[in-house]
């Protein structure tokens, strides 16, 4: 798979460099370690506090330097891709940040984090650091395994951790409150590929109708394949599987998270099923979806459900700085609110007026009479489809003939404009309707059938871009308007013949497909569209 870096062996000190720019001013900074040592800490930071440390392999951003900041983390260790950082690293980290309170190191529950966080502690202590360390491992996939794997839930105690650092209580009432937190997350995961590395030959390993559930965060096989399915039946499987885990009536909070590669409009749907599933039921706060904590460009997604009461409520609600943070919401049913009452319930009833029911019939059995003809014009620039678009729109207006307020010269048109919106699709329906609708407002405004069709004519050019000289219906049917204004329609179909007949000399359309046409394809053939308005007017004035 193909991927954005420099150099395989900088891009972690080249993505947290790039962290570290796009922050607010005065809020990050690294120590000057790099680039055996990479830890980003608090800018700001005083230690009259206890700090707050976690950090792990990168590849799971924006864990865990997007979450260095007031409220969340104090610093954040990184090692390699899904490597642990060393000893030396975690230590400098503790030095760096941490006082007289103290420091709580939070690690995920994968051997290489327990055992590097695990010895830079106690070397910590040896030099005198007041230091706890709160091991997560919420991950319930190998429900049988002693030792289960530490993934997205950890996010719960950076956010529990650092809401009681940052409310100033002590060491020992930190780490409490993290580790009973830890103990009541459940996690789980899924994924439709696995991820791939930078700078490392990828093989997939899931065919194209498969998924994993219960895979880690570094690529691990997941615990069983499974069909590619609706995401219902794959949420449904999740929330069986994490419902044995949770207490029966209590409340809970929910971290959607997208594992990297999950589009937001499909992880909005995943958070709509999970919701609206019995899991959803006992869910009152939602964090996400976000990408929180990922697994380079995974497709896939994971739940964790963290056990709620008053004091985890507070934690999770409180703001914190990191823009990486999602807040963590209310639950609650999709508001709907009435639509506004459609104006179109109030178009005047069917009316007679034999002039304009002889104009509208004569017109549409024009472009009727023309599809052939004008598709086949159209062919040569398009894709051969204004014949059949334009007859569809006079087909649907001579349906509604009957119905029509005819004796209501504004309503006609604005019915009309309504009709050909609906009726032909595309561009030219879009750009017809304008058309009709804004001439129907201005005839309301002045009474001057003329003048409201030239303001309908400025309406739609100024949506569809195109003026003279375009190589589109305009060129015809512009002079043919302006015409109406002084002359009669035998002059207005004189001057949209002529504007019709100058597109075939104009090589290089400027709108509509046919600017994408070179000047060979277009030579010596005219505009269909205005081809279209010339021989309406020309019927209109009992020409051929």
């Amino acid at each position: 798979m193909k991927h954005f870096f420099n150099r395989r062996e900088s891009i972690v000190t080249e993505a947290l460099d790039g962290l570290l720019r796009t922050s607010p001013p005065g809020k990050l900074a690294r120590l000057d370690s790099y680039p055996d040592i990479k830890v980003v800490l608090r800018a700001d930071w005083d230690k009259s506090k206890v700090a707050v440390v976690s950090g792990g392999g990168a590849g799971h951003e924006p864990s865990h330097a997007g979450f260095v900041g007031r409220g969340l983390l104090t610093a954040a260790v990184s090692g390699e891709i899904f490597a642990s950082p060393s000893v030396e690293a975690v230590l400098a980290a503790i030095r760096a940040v941490t006082g007289k309170p103290g420091c709580l190191l939070v690690v995920k529950n994968y051997t290489g984090d327990r055992l590097n966080f695990g010895l830079a502690a106690e070397r910590a202590r040896a030099e005198g650091f007041d230091v706890e360390m709160v091991i997560v491992a919420d991950d319930i996939a190998l429900p049988e395994i002693d030792q289960p794997r530490g993934v997205a839930g950890t996010l719960f105690v950076h956010k529990i951790a650092g809401h009681h650092a940052e409310a100033g209580d002590d060491l020992a009432t930190v780490a409490a409150a993290a580790r009973a937190a830890a103990t009541d997350i459940a996690s789980l995961g899924v994924s439709l590929s696995s991820c791939s590395i930078p700078g490392q030959p990828h093989e997939a390993r899931l065919g194209a109708e498969e998924g994993e559930l219960g895979l880690g965060i570094h690529g691990e096989p997941g615990v069983e394949r499974i069909a590619l399915q609706a995401a219902e039946a794959i949420t449904a499987l999740m929330a069986e599987r994490l419902a044995g885990k949770l207490a029966p009536g209590a409340a809970y909070a929910l971290l959607i998270n997208n594992l990297g590669a999950v589009p937001p409009l499909e992880m909005s749907l995943i958070a709509d099923t999970v919701l609206r599933s019995p899991l959803g039921t006992q869910v009152t706060r939602v964090i996400g979806p976000a990408a929180l904590m990922t697994a380079l460009n995974m497709n896939g997604f994971s739940l964790s459900l963290l056990r709620l009461d008053a004091a985890r409520e507070l934690a999770l609600s409180t703001a914190v700085e990191p823009l990486a943070w999602r807040p963590a919401v209310e639950c609650g049913p999709v508001r709907v609110v009435p639509a506004p009452a459609d104006p179109r319930a109030a178009t005047p009833p069917a009316s007679a007026d034999a002039a304009a029911e002889a104009v509208i019939r004569t017109a549409c059995a024009t472009l009727i009479a023309l599809e052939e003809e004008l598709n086949r014009l159209d062919a040569r620039a398009g894709d051969g489809d204004t014949g059949s678009t334009v007859a569809t729109g006079a087909r649907a207006i001579e349906a509604r003939l009957a119905a029509l307020p005819l004796a209501d010269r504004a309503a006609t048109l604005h019915a009309i404009g309504e009709t050909l919106g609906q009726a032909m699709g595309g561009s030219s329906g879009v750009l017809m309707s304008i058309f009709f609708t804004a001439s129907a407002k201005a005839l309301r405004e002045n009474g001057d059938l003329p003048a409201a069709l030239l303001a309908g004519l400025d309406r739609m050019t100024f949506y569809g871009g195109a003026g003279l000289g375009a190589r589109t219906l305009v060129d015809s049917l512009d002079p043919a308007l302006r015409a109406l204004a002084t002359a009669d329609v035998t002059e207005a179909a004189r001057v949209a013949h002529q504007g019709a007949e100058a597109t075939k000399a104009m090589t290089r359309a400027r709108a509509g497909r046919a600017s994408y046409v070179g000047a060979r394809d277009l030579e010596g053939s005219p505009d269909p569209g205005a081809v279209a308005v010339a021989r309406v007017f020309a019927a209109l004035a009992g020409r051929d």
